[in-house]
């Protein structure tokens, strides 16, 4: 098959993250079952028009919006090739191909962005973002096959009006860690892994951990929220608890969550969460707060992490679970039991899904013609 994968940012990104992994890591493992695969993505500053990666190509055109317009005309003019079948990755602002596309369409969602959009744009414009999300796609894509990486992200999008029979939930796999060269540190040390943006809520886990005395907190991750982060250590006066490491090679990310007692994911929403499981086949457990998408399946709650309610006091309730995780050797039992979970995803598994699910749609729509 000719796959054509639409997707925001590709992993070269500045702000790439985790989609981006999920994103690519299908790719390359597509391409090695012999697909042929192109990525179509935005460009930014010094990136080239073309590159080739993994055994497929990767075309950027655009900026941070218009990329959605750029790819919807070279679309039409023919300028995208002759696909197979489409895979249109929305993370939250839709491509809308099935407009202008003939092919058929898998629509891929890590989870919907209800609340983030007020939290990245002002009122207007976060009302038009919702609605051309939970509306105007949906509709747009009613003939469409939908990949979620997880349940609650399939139930999300049954709340649009997406039959969960049109839902295959494809979670992420894990990428077991190479060996590292660090113990665990000797005094409490937790962290948090990924980009520093608004719906992630780092100043949360910054502030939580200023009311535990003797915790150290290293974050790593940069994006438009970093100074927030960097007031916040200040405000809350632990500059020499807290170290915002910005963005760290993969090595340095191992020896991080290696050394770590528990991983900390204040985040709004998720729809899987790749840092929990990144963490785990390090035998550190994670903390989140509990409805906030699919880290309520890539943590099980009292067995291979927390999930805390937030309450009034979202802060204040992350440090008391905290406090709770770091005592009595919980961190432990639940990293152990961690491993074990994680190890249970693999990519290699989640490409065969994929690939299946692409190839059911093509017969589907060979079926209709």
């Amino acid at each position: 098959m000719h796959v054509l994968v639409l997707s925001w940012r590709d992993l070269s990104h500045p702000q790439a993250g985790g989609a981006e992994v999920y994103v690519e890591t299908i790719c390359a493992g597509l391409a090695r079952r012999g697909h042929q695969v192109t990525l179509v993505c935005s460009s930014f500053r010094g990136a080239s028009g073309a590159d080739a990666r993994d055994g497929y190509a990767v075309m950027r055109m655009g900026g941070r919006f218009t990329v959605f317009v750029r790819v919807a005309l070279a679309g039409r003019r023919g300028g995208l090739g002759d696909p197979d079948v489409v895979l249109d990755a929305q993370s939250g602002m839709p491509f809308l191909s099935p407009l202008w596309t003939g092919a058929p369409v898998v629509v891929l969602v890590h989870h919907v962005h209800r609340d983030q959009w007020k939290l990245h744009f002002p009122a207007a414009v976060a009302r038009l973002g919702w609605l051309l999300e939970s509306r105007v796609a949906t509709h747009v894509q009613r003939g469409a096959t939908y990949v979620a990486v997880s349940e609650a992200t399939r139930s999300d999008l049954a709340a649009l009006g997406v039959s969960p029979t049109r839902v295959t939930v494809v979670p992420n796999g894990t990428t077991p860690p190479e060996p590292v060269d660090v113990a665990r540190a000797a005094h409490p040390t937790v962290c948090v892994l990924g980009r520093l943006v608004a719906h992630k809520r780092v100043e949360l886990a910054v502030e939580a951990v200023s009311r535990l005395p003797g915790v150290r907190l290293e974050i790593a991750g940069d994006g438009p929220s970093r100074p927030q982060v960097e007031q916040a250590v200040r405000s809350h006066g632990v500059t020499d608890r807290v170290a915002v490491l910005g963005r760290v090679t993969e090595a340095d990310k191992a020896r991080m969550l290696a050394r770590s007692w528990a991983l900390l994911v204040p985040s709004v929403n998720e729809g899987w969460g790749l840092s929990v499981v990144e963490a785990a086949m390090h035998r550190t457990p994670a903390l989140a707060f509990a409805g906030a998408g699919g880290l309520s399946e890539s943590i099980l709650d009292g067995r291979t992490g927390l999930l805390v309610d937030e309450g009034d006091d979202p802060a204040g309730a992350l440090a008391h679970a905290l406090e709770r995780l770091l005592h009595d050797d919980l961190w432990e039992r639940l990293g152990r039991n961690a491993r074990e979970h994680a190890a249970g995803f693999t990519w290699e598994s989640s490409v065969r899904r994929f690939e299946q699910v692409l190839r059911e749609a093509v017969a589907t729509d060979g079926c209709r013609s």
